[in-house]
């Protein structure tokens, strides 16, 4: 296990410098001039005042040194500071990333909580109404995006219920009610693809077992379906579930980028695209890094728990 466990984490070294050179190499390719961002599109701005600002901001320098000052702030704790707001990007992630993480939690929770019972019963009741009905409604989810489902949902709520959630974020310490109102459907639209890929999985999952031996043995020795279902099946077809529910964490929070623009909920997502408009290269690049940096981090303890659980992996 532990050369298994040293030869991954040498596998992610370079993928994280590879992706910091990408994310870095593409902000540098963004359409516009940084410059007439800065001076907010002053026509009369003079090339000199916009070179001063260019070196001010350390722009002018040549892109290796550029690339090395972005790098080595995450080893110094100095991610730079806001083009546009001069507070520290570190500041602006911190107050952005609960909110995702808040989105992502509930769309998880919420995937899982429904997605593995409609997923066992399905198995059970196998070729059933039920059944039917609940693999349709699993393609359908997969079908659908989640932008889409959100505009439709808030559709729905504001003609029908004349309710809308708040515009103004509500943090959670100060309204949990409130909070858990403002979330509920950006975190229904995030979560509705992974209930669908949960739902499946289980199914699958809980049919593969209810064929193994060990499980027909407990049948014929007269144990309750009940207790075969939950005691044998369950807990072994959940293996694979865990590990695509881990995988798929960190596309809901890249998936919940769009949601929090609709919204207008100022997480991690809205915070990027707010950012690139802008121009405000620190704040995207350290965005960028941080998401694919928690995609990456994810996958690699999905791979470490696959190698915990079958140990055939390690010798792959």
């Amino acid at each position: 296990m532990t050369r298994y466990l040293a030869r991954r984490l040498l596998q992610v070294v370079p993928t994280l410098i590879g992706m910091s050179v990408l994310i870095f190499a593409l902000v540098r390719l963004l359409p516009g001039d940084v410059s007439n961002t800065l001076t907010g599109g002053d026509a009369g701005a003079s090339a000199e005042r916009q070179q001063a600002m260019l070196t001010e901001l350390g722009l002018a320098d040549p892109l290796p040194l550029q690339y090395w000052n972005f790098v080595s702030g995450f080893f110094t704790g100095d991610l730079g500071q806001s083009f546009l707001s001069g507070q520290p990007v570190s500041d602006t992630l911190l107050r952005a990333l609960p909110i995702t993480l808040e989105i992502t939690l509930l769309a998880t929770v919420f995937a899982v909580v429904v997605g593995v019972p409609l997923g066992v019963i399905s198995a059970v009741r196998r070729n059933s109404v039920l059944d039917l009905i609940t693999r349709l409604g699993g393609l359908i989810g997969l079908s659908m995006p989640n932008f889409w489902i959100a505009l439709i949902a808030l559709l729905i709520t504001s003609t029908f219920f004349f309710w809308v959630p708040s515009v103004t974020w509500i943090p959670i310490w100060t309204d949990p009610l409130g909070n858990l109102a403002q979330l509920a459907i950006p975190s229904f639209a995030v979560s509705l693809y992974l209930l669908a890929a949960v739902m499946r999985m289980t199914r699958t999952s809980v049919l593969d077992v209810l064929r193994e031996d060990y499980v027909r043995t407990a049948r014929a020795k007269g144990a309750p379906l009940h207790r075969v279902i939950t005691r044998h099946a369950v807990r072994n077809a959940l293996i694979p579930v865990i590990t695509l529910v881990g995988a798929q964490v960190g596309n809901l929070m890249g998936g919940a980028t769009v949601i929090e623009v609709i919204f207008g909920l100022p997480g991690v997502g809205n915070t990027l695209v707010q950012a690139t408009y802008n121009r405000d290269y620190p704040v995207v690049q350290v965005t960028a890094v941080f998401l694919a940096t928690v995609f990456v981090v994810i996958n690699l303890v999905v791979d470490l728990v696959y190698g915990f659980l079958d140990p055939r992996i390690e010798r792959r």
